[in-house]
């Protein structure tokens, strides 16, 4: 059954099994009648066990750009430490022993579980040697007994295929979680590699970056190396950064390979480093004694045994672990009686109905209830799936129902729309990814009566749940990081099988080449991956004709192709990564070192800057401040105050506004006209840009006029298909209405306020907040929030909501009628003045609270201030990895250091005159740490100071006939901490002739020595001042 988004699905049978037996039908039939004959009265309760549960959904409603920000924010303030680990490949496993069952991440009973009880336990195998049957039911008897659950990454060659096959069957422990009693605890890093060194279960492998400046360097790493990382170069270059390196019990490379999917990074409290530094005390590693013990058949093995008959193989693997781990079959089996897995959709909301209206046993499932009730009535996408719980046959009554419920979410929106309900309702449960329960209604008598009502009421009189470390909004700060190497193969190979069976080569070209300009990857790797995928799609087509390749068995073409594809040149090999037996790493960072210097990296900057490296905005360029709001956003006073305050934004450059109610004709010409005429100056644009149309004519007086410009755009929570939130236009249209003598004559003398600000609203529908701040991310660089309600408002009153929707649903009908046409006219007049005259009054009721929940406005200009003048930006059209480090100076300024020069040295006069030097120069740099030089740690510690302004002193100019080059060598002081070049001889390099390549500047100073070439002393030495940049 469907209802809108929101499905119920309980199917009342036992997962999938080996077995069949054709009465299953009459007792599928027997027990389900016990259900529909089912009363509910004030003796009927129920009682819900989350028997396994993984993290959370983070929310990723933030670019990667703004949550680096915050991350770097949280660490440099001693708030939180950042944790990374590494992102295996795999499938989601979670296991709770033999009574609380083994889960896939939506479900149980299936390969997927057993596999991985299978290779779960042959891990204790492997550790414990003679003693793992002993250690087996410790294991399970422990777990069983504390209500644990632990979720693993489940890796193997026989399930889905992902970025490459393993070389071993294996998990990595993810998280534990105890389930005993209240809201699943999560266990953390540091007790997880505890519990998982007591049981030798494998571990992942941590780093912890606890300062500002390993954590700017983990950042300046993972861009240098997002397009050709390996796991290899991956992990040496976080070991080097890392304040703490705690490497996995599973050697990625030898049980995986090296290519690798990515990293997880996440902020957790601070005291996980001294917990960690406690852990690798008190647990030192244990080798695997099992290692060379006798072992049963490998699930390969097995595997290959039995390919043709899954419930053959289902069979093999759990008989063959043996019974600590499966003493019996009944979550693949279900009874003797039955074994299908066919569905009763008649009893689906009957299940769901009943658990909700039960009375809540204890505490846990009144908690429960209070989630899929909200889920339910507010109709989000979730499937809750119901199975008989065959653990629980033999106590099934005609008042004592027992079921297994998995909670699955469908689409990812719901997380994010749960989790602003978490926002307002205090106490409400995370809904949790991998998420099961066993469910039991049931008849109770008064004694029992008496006890459940004395435990919920005791429990929910202890108060709300243990807050985190961190703020809740700082709680979740989580990033996946993913590498090209591994997303070519599994976004571009094998998720785009589909297209190119069905619609042909060149659709699959097109999505290729349209997912690599989503990932902004640089020009000249999207060059060299379509002349591959050309070469991929010819040969896969060729080789299987039209029928097409399955995606999860991929890999046994694609890898083929790629090992031969890599073999060709080096330049191939870097691209894949690795293939088949081509894992040479260090062959591959030497062909990086000797393909490419410095200078030849500076013809390709547009291409090779880090797509989510926070940008400086030069303070020499001209800005554009504009709004993509509603009226009544406060624009106006904040663009007058901003003009008013003493030091604009903080330099020299003059501030000037442009106010859209006072310019006639086309105001964004007039904008443009304003920025030929002042091009190193601040505009404050003060006009909505509501719009595409308007937000694309701004990117076209950024291009035409080189320009940079910021976005401030009212901080608001939004809905799912607008990002603002109906406090925010609440207060707008309360605005709005206050004002008076408005140029615009929008204020409270206007008729139809309600209806002007609702066709604003109107605007920006389609889109949710996440999708709105990430296009101006991607267009601009850049976002500055202002803050705009308070956090710890209370909800808004339900009359002031009711009239809202009113006048949504209002402006819906007439525009569907009349488009844009002015609501006193058209057929639904009438009904807009009945409801403006109706909204005025609501608000007017409501001042007070309307009044209460905004900012204060001296905090709003005082943030916003702050934010344009810190000027987080992305530079556009720039994208790929950095290359080298180096310190960028003024064009003007060497030109002026040199024609000083010329006056005193008649040479150099000469030079000047003669060459195109003058010409020719145009991004002088000294370069500090070269990727292939000096290694990608090198060029990532510079991290920390990207951007800021660096002394360099000028000592010596040295030339020849075909050579031209400054001696520099940086002087400044950046925090306290002096930076210094890691090149032989630091220089900039000026000029050379047709045909000399930039790095022959290298060979001056020799040159010198040799006759060959004239140095000119500067003394005293010149210091010039320049920026700190990636290349």
């Amino acid at each position: 059954m469907v209802k809108c988004c929101f499905m119920l699905i309980c199917s009342f049978s036992a997962p999938s099994c080996y077995k069949s037996n054709t009465t299953s039908t009459g007792i599928h039939n027997d027990v389900d009648k016990l259900l529909e004959n089912f009363t509910l009265d004030n003796s009927t309760y129920s009682l819900a066990q989350i028997r396994a549960s993984f993290y959370p959904k983070f929310e990723n409603e933030k670019s990667d750009q703004v949550e680096r920000t915050r991350i770097i924010e949280l660490v440099s303030k001693g708030l939180a430490i950042l944790e990374v680990t590494l992102k295996h490949s795999g499938s989601l496993f979670m296991y709770a022993g033999p009574e609380g069952g083994a889960y896939s991440k939506n479900s149980y009973g299936n390969i997927y579980t057993a596999v991985g009880v299978f290779v779960l336990g042959r891990t204790f195998d492997e550790a414990w040697g003679s003693q793992a049957n002993k250690i087996k039911a410790e294991f399970n008897e422990f777990i069983e007994l504390n209500r644990m659950c632990i979720s693993m990454e489940l890796v193997t060659a026989i399930l889905d295929h992902h970025g490459q096959c393993p070389h071993e069957d294996y998990v990595v422990v993810t998280a534990i979680t105890e389930l005993g009693a209240g809201k699943p605890k999560f266990y953390s890093t540091p007790d997880i590699i505890a519990f998982c060194r007591k049981w030798r279960l494998p571990t992942n492998h941590v780093w912890l970056f606890s300062t500002r400046k390993s954590v700017m360097s983990f950042f300046a790493a993972y861009d240098a190396l997002c397009e050709e990382g390996t796991t290899t170069l991956v992990c040496k270059a976080l070991n080097e950064v890392a304040v703490i390196s705690f490497p996995g019990s599973k050697d990625h490379v030898k049980v995986q390979g090296e290519i690798l999917e990515g990293l997880v990074a996440r902020t957790v409290g601070n005291e996980s480093l001294i917990l960690m530094e406690q852990v690798l005390r008190d647990y030192p590693p244990t080798l695997f004694v099992g290692a060379n013990h006798h072992l049963r058949p490998s699930l390969r093995e097995i595997y290959d045994a039995n390919r043709t008959d899954k419930k053959q193989l289902i069979k093999e693997l759990l008989e063959s672990v043996g019974t600590s781990f499966c003493p019996n079959y009944l979550d693949w089996c279900g009874n003797e009686a039955s074994d299908s897995r066919s569905r009763n959709v008649d009893l689906d909301s009957s299940v769901i109905s009943k658990f909700l209206q039960a009375r809540p046993a204890d505490f846990t499932t009144m908690k429960l209830q209070e989630m899929l009730r909200l889920m339910r009535d507010n109709k989000y996408h979730v499937a809750f799936k119901c199975y008989h719980n065959f653990h629980k046959i033999n106590s099934v009554a005609s008042d004592n129902r027992y079921f297994k419920m998995v909670i699955h979410v469908l689409d990812d929106s719901t997380f994010r729309k749960y989790h602003k309900e978490m926002r307002y309702k205090q106490g409400l449960w995370p809904l949790y990814r991998g998420f099961f329960v066993d469910l039991n209604i049931f008849k109770a008598n008064k004694e029992r009566v008496v006890e459940f009502s004395k435990e919920v009421d005791a429990t929910v009189g202890t108060g709300s749940d243990a807050k985190d470390g961190l703020a809740d909004k700082d709680a979740n700060l989580m990033i996946k990081l993913k590498f090209l190497t591994y997303k070519l193969r599994t976004f571009l190979i094998r998720n785009g099988l589909s297209t190119l069976f069905n619609r042909g080569e060149a659709a699959y070209m097109d999505e290729c080449v349209s997912q690599m300009q989503k990932w902004n990857i640089s020009t000249t790797k999207e060059t060299q991956l379509c002349k591959m995928l050309g070469e991929w799609a010819v040969y896969i087509r060729r080789k299987c004709g039209h029928k097409a390749l399955s995606s999860s068995t991929y890999l046994s073409e694609a890898e083929p192709f790629l090992e031969q594809f890599a073999s060709r040149t080096p330049q191939n090999l870097a691209l894949v990564g690795s293939a088949g037996s081509l894992v040479r790493v260090e062959d591959f960072y030497i062909t990086v070192k000797g393909g490419r210097d410095e200078e030849e990296g500076e013809q390709e900057r547009e291409e090779t800057t880090p797509p989510m490296v926070i940008e400086a905005i030069r303070k020499d360029e001209g800005v554009i401040v504009f709004f993509p709001g509603i009226p009544g956003c406060a624009k106006s006073a904040l663009c007058e105050e901003i003009l008013g305050s003493s030091g604009g934004l903080g330099d020299d450059r003059p501030v000037h506004s442009l106010m859209g109610d006072l310019i006639r004709g086309n105001y964004w010409k007039k904008v443009a006209e304003e920025r030929r005429k002042k091009p190193s100056s601040i505009l404050l644009a003060d006009k909505n840009a509501p719009n595409e149309d308007a937000w694309r004519k701004i990117e076209n007086i950024c291009s035409s006029t080189k320009v940079s410009a910021i976005p401030v755009v009212p901080d608001s929570e939004g809905t799912e298909s607008n990002p603002f939130s109906l406090d925010s236009l609440a207060v707008f249209i309360f605005r709005v209405l206050n004002r008076v003598n408005h140029p615009g004559k929008l204020d409270k003398s206007s008729p139809n306020v309600g209806y002007v600000l609702l066709m604003f609203y109107h605007l920006y529908d389609g889109k949710s907040r996440k999708d709105f701040e990430t296009e101006l991310i991607e267009r601009f660089g850049s976002l500055v929030k202002m803050p705009l309600l308070r956090f710890d408002r209370s909800p808004m009153p339900e009359c002031v909501t009711s009239i809202l929707e009113e006048g949504i649903n209002l402006y819906e009908l007439h525009y569907r009628s009349h488009g844009r046409l002015d609501s006193t006219k058209g057929k639904y007049s009438e009904e807009w003045e009945m409801w403006e005259k109706q909204l005025r009054c609501t608000l007017l009721e409501n001042a007070e609270y309307l009044n209460s929940i905004q900012v204060r406005f001296d905090f709003v200009v005082q943030e916003v201030r702050k934010q344009i003048k810190a000027a987080p930006i992305i530079e556009k059209g720039r994208s790929g990895s950095p290359v080298f480090a180096a310190i960028t100076l003024s064009v003007s300024e060497i030109l002026v250091l040199l024609d000083n020069i010329g006056k005193k040295d008649r040479d150099v006069e000469d030079l000047l005159k003669t060459s195109n030097l003058k010409s020719s120069l145009t991004k002088p740099h000294v370069t500090l740490a070269h990727k292939g030089s000096h290694g990608v740690t090198a060029v990532a510690s510079y991290g920390p100071y990207l951007h800021q302004k660096i002394a360099i002193s000028i000592t010596v100019l040295l030339f020849s006939e075909k050579l031209a080059a400054l001696e520099a060598n940086p002087v400044g002081l950046v925090d306290g901490e002096k930076i210094s070049s890691k090149n032989e001889w630091p220089h900039v390099t000026l000029w050379t002739a047709q045909g000399i390549a930039p790095k022959a500047a290298d060979m001056l100073p020799k040159l010198v020595t040799e006759g060959k070439a004239t140095r000119v002393e500067i003394n005293p030495p010149i210091t010039l001042t320049g920026i700190l940049e990636f290349y």
